[in-house]
């Protein structure tokens, strides 16, 4: 669906931050609502999916426990 979202899960994106949620987000949001710069009367109820979104982004990828990445990073430090 959203094709110009790119991966920022690690290790593929390791130094993915908010800036990159955002965009990504911001990406989703125009996909889904049709509008690549809402109306004013709408531009609150847009901004409001667009920080929801980053924030869920953020949030998921906090979460996710990638396997082998930690090791890989361990062994790094040796």
């Amino acid at each position: 669906m959203c094709r110009n979202i790119k991966t920022l899960r690690p290790p593929v994106t390791p130094d993915a931050d908010g800036d990159d949620f955002r965009a990504a987000a911001l990406q989703y949001v125009r996909k889904v609502s049709g509008f690549r710069a809402p109306a004013a009367h709408n531009r609150e109820a847009f901004d409001r999916a667009v920080d929801a979104v980053a924030e869920a982004t953020a949030r998921l990828l906090a979460e996710l426990e990638v396997r082998g990445s930690h090791d890989r990073a361990a062994e790094a430090t040796v």
